[in-house]
């Protein structure tokens, strides 16, 4: 079935760089929509960045102009570019495939999760 591995999690200092990755099983990322989402230590976990299977993006507010979601159809992977972090940006991050299902039902599936810690 639906399967997500995430890769490119790190410590990275404040102002830099980083890019994630988000292997999807099969025809996956390109079929579906996919998103990354974010969980920091008590804090609930928030949708960061979207992408739909047509290329329509979505970004939280707080990484807008920071944040870059694409999607590599060859290759069935989703990327979140991620430029000028903050410490704010510290946080578990997952990838997310929303797909349809029958009847209007929706299914979610999650990755492991990739640590990002950002030092100041």
């Amino acid at each position: 079935q639906v399967q997500l591995v995430e890769s490119g999690g790190g410590l990275v200092q404040a102002g830099g760089s980083l890019r994630l990755s988000c292997a999807a099983s099969g025809s996956i990322a390109s079929r579906n929509a996919m998103g990354w989402y974010r969980q920091a230590p008590r804090k609930q976990r928030e949708l960061v960045a979207s992408i739909t299977s047509s290329g329509s993006t979505n970004y939280a507010d707080d990484v807008k102009g920071r944040f870059a979601i694409s999607r590599d159809n060859a290759k069935n992977t989703v990327y979140l570019q991620m430029n000028s972090v903050k410490p704010e940006d510290t946080a578990v991050y997952y990838c997310n495939a929303h797909v349809p299902m029958a009847w209007g039902r929706w299914g979610d599936y999650w990755g492991q999760g990739t640590q990002v810690t950002v030092s100041s």
